[in-house]
């Protein structure tokens, strides 16, 4: 049979195929969807409704230790710690990133950093019998180091293993299960439930979905990527692809592998210094620091986590704001399904856009009803809209679509490191929020929503003028198309002598006689 290899300098174009959702594809989202993505919603909400038997713990330990309570500014500072802790926790794991996905790959690092959520639930569990805050706030941080690690690692483990054509599909399932653990919080918060005097309890079930994935995730193979331009394993790549895919060719994967790792050939990993250093990816590299900070800036974060507060200053009454607050969970699951299954239909620039839109748009409709509703009672119900308008529009596109596209506009050896600071910039953002919110809301009242609108509304501008769609594309290509917006030509680093090359396959995807190759010569005849 002939062979079909691919000169050294021909760009590979792939065929125009699709590949349907396999069972096992849809598996491994699902797992570590639910074992890690879910985690972070839930640890999001987990501490909005105990948040007074919470306060209520750390002042009667007070008191038993000192002999005095707290006043009011320290219990408050306490508990806003124990917010933002989490987010300090998500920074340190996202700037560990890169050097995890390297060492142990994607589904490694996902199934190795299981360990924190078992040392951080029972630091939660047991810190009421043994009358100790600092095990609730060190819990909170050991969970967001995990957090902080799967929430880049997850959409880069699903973003290499999906074909081009389910990319965005398999890009959002983390996010619906991030609004799914909010919604979970809140089911679980409820005073009748977890949310009163069980709330050590309501912190550590955590351990439950990472449990059930510590099961199951590693019987799944590593990433096809990962395994052929970083290890160069071509077999264990055919037998990745096999299992991910239904029966059919898929040469034009591998080679279209091959032709990213011939474009990377002579760039080994970069570093974090290296990729902002890079001219190549400047404005990659700027997009992905615009959406990861106005993702957190939009205010989303100020929200979950002080959900009943602005629910209370709106009017609603205390007995039937936790009910609110789960019938906003609920549309939190509609909207991430809603762009789950048109993300491949739409395009990531409509939902990303028009997600920031709708937010800008609530949040200046929240500042006009606060300021209304003292004239107008029925403005009060207009507040709690925006409310739902803003999670709506988070959950569509803001949630989940910059994770995907900080996947989707780096190629293999600029990845790791891409997610470090998009990672790093999303926790910082997040940190920011849950610890100035608070005072920002007693300084500037109902106005301190406008400054997310302002956000909001860069951030739409920002991706309608420079991000390209990138829809159904592949890596190389998307490379290729900010390539010529930077003007730099894109094949720098083709040719390297020393490439890994398949003989043609059969229909399965099997090699040729079982064998292998290696095109050491300087051209192909």
């Amino acid at each position: 049979m002939k062979k079909r290899i691919l000169k050294r300098n021909q760009v590979f174009v792939p065929k125009k195929s699709s590949h349907h959702l396999t069972s096992s594809l849809l598996a491994v989202a699902f797992l570590t969807s639910f074992g890690s993505s879910m985690l972070y919603g839930y640890n999001l909400a987990v501490v909005n409704s105990p948040a007074v038997y919470i306060k209520d713990f750390y002042n009667r330990t007070s008191v038993s230790r000192n002999g005095t309570g707290l006043d009011g500014e320290a219990l408050t500072l306490m508990y806003s710690l124990t917010v933002s802790v989490f987010a300090i926790g998500g920074l340190l794991g996202s700037l560990m990133v890169g050097m995890l996905v390297t060492r142990f790959g994607r589904k490694g690092t996902v199934v190795n950093s299981t360990v924190l959520v078992f040392i951080a639930g029972s630091l939660m569990g047991f810190s009421r019998i043994c009358g100790s805050p600092e095990m609730v706030i060190f819990g909170r941080f050991v969970t967001g180091i995990h957090s902080g690690i799967s929430l880049s690692v997850v959409p880069m483990y699903l973003g290499e293993i999906a074909p081009k054509n389910l990319r965005g599909f398999l890009g959002l399932v983390p996010s619906l299960f991030i609004c799914a653990g909010v919604f979970s919080a809140q089911i679980l918060g409820l005073h009748e439930i977890l949310g009163k005097d069980h709330w050590p309890l309501f912190l550590s079930l955590v351990v439950i979905p990472t449990f059930i994935q510590l099961m199951l995730l590693p019987w799944f193979p590593e990433s096809p990527r990962y395994l052929l331009i970083e290890k160069h394993n071509v077999h264990a790549t055919i037998i990745a692809l096999k299992w991910y895919r239904a029966k059919c060719n898929i040469q034009s994967e591998i080679e279209e592998m091959q032709e990213e790792q011939r474009s990377l050939s002579s760039v080994e990993t970069v570093s974090v210094w290296r990729l902002i250093l890079d001219p190549l990816v400047r404005w990659q590299l700027l997009s992905v620091v615009v959406i990861n900070i106005g993702m957190q800036l939009s205010g989303i974060d100020a929200l979950w986590f002080y959900t009943n507060d602005i629910f209370r200053n709106a009017g609603i009454p205390d007995p039937e704001i936790q009910y609110t607050t789960v019938g906003t969970g609920a549309i939190e699951i509609i909207a991430g399904l809603i762009g789950c299954f048109t993300i491949e239909k739409l395009g990531r620039r409509p939902l990303i856009i028009g997600g920031f839109l709708v937010m800008g748009f609530c949040c200046a409709g929240i500042t006009l009803s606060l300021v209304l509703q003292v004239h107008l009672p029925f403005m009060r119900y207009v507040s709690v809209g925006c409310v739902v308008g803003i999670i709506a529009g988070f959950c569509i596109g803001p949630a989940g679509v910059p994770f995907l596209i900080t996947a989707e506009l780096f190629k293999q050896s600029h990845r790791p490191a891409a997610y470090t600071v998009g990672g790093s910039l999303n926790w910082i953002s997040n940190f920011t929020v849950g610890f100035v919110f608070p005072f920002l809301q007693m300084s500037a009242g109902s106005y301190c929503y406008l400054v997310f609108c302002c956000v909001c509304l860069a951030v739409a501008a920002f991706v309608f003028f420079v991000i390209p769609e990138t829809k159904n594309k592949t890596f190389v290509e998307i490379s290729q198309m900010f390539a010529s917006k930077e003007a730099v030509p894109e094949t720098q680093g083709l040719g390297h002598p020393d490439q890994l090359k398949l003989r043609k396959m059969n229909g399965y995807g099997t090699l040729e006689n079982g064998s292998l190759e290696f095109d050491s010569s300087s051209s192909v005849p």
